[in-house]
């Protein structure tokens, strides 16, 4: 709940009365006195994030997405496969056997079978948890390098179709909660925190200027890997694309265009195409793919230091 309180404190002013919210500088973790038993991130990449079904990745299938950043991302700091001790790939959509993308993506790779591989689901999370399962790797000793991955095609895969489930989840209210959308998951928590349309217009518009602001900068190019694949247009005509570019970005989006969306998950809703993430969006579903080398610091000073931190692991919180 305080993590929610806080989200909810960037949305709406201070009450009257109340000193304005100040935004100060603080000193970042990763600076601090380096340990040798340090768990780091020596860099990271991705590949650009593509619209879903009509986007440039839309025929191209998650392993070759994956094997695009994990051998960008390995050659950048010129550390060669077999000394991974690990490979943890975040995945929600898994076709086959769930560990397939990722191998499929190892073997494209170059990387050796000596290299273990494995997947982790945890939806929106996934990313994020192949991260800390790798940095708890390291820290419990099984190993001192590993690779934490992400990777996500919903051009190639239904995301409404939940598989094989039991027919007993429709008399267990838990179980059955299990296939609310994510769209009608908004609208829910909008009504029951009193987040307005006006609130979620507002905070669209502002990560819309943001996010065009960066890509006119040039900002994510250092961290976006470019891929070539393959287009297939509607006439069925088939033509080769390098996709360096964020799709969903969406320069020039105003309050007032905002605000003349319908709502997506229902009549009364306050939950429209223009709000959410571009993975939640029924018109702008997105795909992609990202990697993170994460070491134990001897290991990086091992190397002669040529791997710069760019981020400390601190601690985890569930």
């Amino acid at each position: 709940m305080h993590r929610v309180k806080v989200v909810f404190g960037h949305l709406s002013p201070p009450p009257t009365g109340r000193a304005q919210a100040r935004v100060t500088r603080a000193q970042c973790s990763a600076a601090a006195p380096a340990s040798a038993d340090d768990i780091v991130i020596v860099h990271g990449l991705r590949t650009a994030i593509g619209k879903a079904k009509r986007g440039s990745f839309k025929d191209t299938s998650p392993d070759e997405l994956l094997s695009a950043v994990m051998s960008a991302v390995l050659r950048d700091v010129g550390l060669a496969p077999d000394k991974l001790g690990d490979v943890c790939v975040g995945n929600v959509l898994q076709p086959g056997a769930g560990a397939l993308v990722a191998r499929v993506a190892q073997f494209l790779s170059g990387f050796p079978d000596s290299v273990p591989v494995y997947t982790v689901n945890r939806m929106c999370s996934s990313g994020l948890q192949a991260l800390f399962n790798v940095a708890g790797g390291i820290r419990n000793g099984s190993y001192d390098i590993g690779l934490a991955c992400g990777v996500e095609s919903m051009s190639l895969r239904s995301v409404g179709n939940p598989g094989d489930v039991s027919a007993r989840l429709v008399d267990n209210e838990k179980a059955r909660d299990c296939l609310i959308p994510m769209g009608v998951t908004s609208e829910n928590v909008a009504e029951r925190f009193g987040i307005s349309r006006q609130k979620q217009d507002s905070f669209a518009l502002m990560s819309q200027q943001k996010a065009e602001r960066a890509q006119r900068l040039g900002l994510f190019a250092q961290e976006i890997t470019p891929v070539t694949t393959q287009f297939v247009s509607d006439d069925g005509t088939e033509r080769t694309v390098t996709v360096t570019r964020d799709e969903g970005i969406r320069p020039g989006t105003t309050l007032e265009g905002l605000a003349k969306l319908r709502p997506a998950f229902g009549e009364n809703g306050s939950t429209t195409a223009g709000q959410g993430l571009s993975i939640h969006r029924p018109t702008s579903l997105s795909l992609g793919s990202g990697c993170f080398p994460v070491l134990k610091n001897m290991s990086v000073q091992s190397r002669g230091g040529h791997s710069p931190r760019r981020a400390r692991l601190v601690s985890i919180i569930n």
